[in-house]
């Protein structure tokens, strides 16, 4: 992959468009469609305002992964709607949000965007090693923190995180990670599993906020280092301090490997060049008539034509 690449974490946007556009926004039968056509105004606008050379649509196959479950149970579990003994769990996504991701989907790959989600991975993982693999600046566009831990200015990955729809992005690169949080793109990871994510259900180190955290990296540079410190009476901690790191050696020796996005996942061989036009025109006009995707739809072909 040459060139800038452009990666979806498509789920945390089409969540963020289902619940900014209107449930007002319906198919010709009824059928709510504001998500379908809130992300594809989203992608508009992000081809119109940055025009990468490559697109990749990164897809959640397995949104709680049995590998991260099984090294910490909470991950993830308040947000279970049904637990299944084979393939993934159901998450819990609004009644009129669920019938939309196929349609979703199906507009993707007709308009010819690529679409990459691999089992026993999250969307994440798929972003993560896309991340590695690539040979020119990366952005990655997502409402979820936990990618800023991919920052990385030398190698100009950067995360597009939006603050208001997609109009108004907080472009992240280490200067704003450092100022936030007074760590950079790889410090970020060990920072969260310290803090811990409630919206995860990660429980993170008791008494360990986000301002201490970031001050015992500071310190001591890593996870590592801190838990060396632990072990050297004469190193810089308050007793409750290392009292509370020793208790929780257990969480923090499984923590990594959950937190970390994964950069090895065994991606399939797909084109990810931005299509100037659509794959299979008679399916994007088909979709467009079934679910009143009109302008949305339109929008987004005109630009990529440009």
């Amino acid at each position: 992959m040459t060139g800038r690449l452009m990666l979806l974490d498509t789920a945390s946007l089409y969540f963020r468009a289902y619940f900014g556009v209107p449930e007002s926004v319906r198919a010709p039968d009824g059928t709510p469609v504001n998500a379908v056509r809130g992300l594809l105004d989203f992608i508009d606008r992000l081809v119109k305002d940055h025009r990468p050379d490559q697109l990749v649509a990164c897809m959640d196959a397995d949104w709680r992964p049995g590998w991260r479950v099984e090294l910490i149970p909470s991950y993830k579990a308040h947000r279970v709607a049904e637990e299944r003994a084979a393939g993934p769990d159901e998450e819990e996504v609004p009644d009129t949000l669920s019938p939309q991701v196929p349609v979703i989907e199906s507009v993707l790959d007709a308009v010819g965007i690529a679409r990459v989600g691999v089992a026993g991975y999250e969307a994440d993982d798929v972003i993560g090693t896309f991340t590695a693999r690539a040979a020119g600046p990366v952005d990655i566009v997502t409402g979820d923190r936990d990618l800023y831990q991919l920052v990385d200015d030398a190698r100009g990955v950067r995360v597009l995180y939006p603050l208001k729809g997609v109009g108004t992005l907080q472009i992240t690169d280490e200067a704003v990670l450092r100022e936030k949080y007074g760590v950079d793109g790889k410090g970020y990871a060990d920072l969260a599993l310290l803090r811990g994510d409630p919206s995860d259900g990660l429980p993170g180190v008791p008494g360990i906020g986000e301002k201490t955290a970031a001050k015992l990296l500071a310190e001591f540079g890593d996870l590592a280092g801190i838990l060396a410190a632990v072990d050297d009476r004469q190193a810089k901690l308050t007793p409750s301090q290392r009292r509370r790191l020793d208790e929780a050696r257990p969480y923090l020796a499984v923590a990594p490997k959950v937190v970390r996005v994964a950069d090895d996942v065994p991606l399939p061989d797909v084109g990810t060049a931005l299509p100037r036009g659509p794959r299979d025109p008679a399916g994007v006009e088909s979709l467009g008539e079934r679910w009143g995707l009109g302008g949305s739809l339109q929008r987004l072909l005109t630009t990529l034509s440009v």
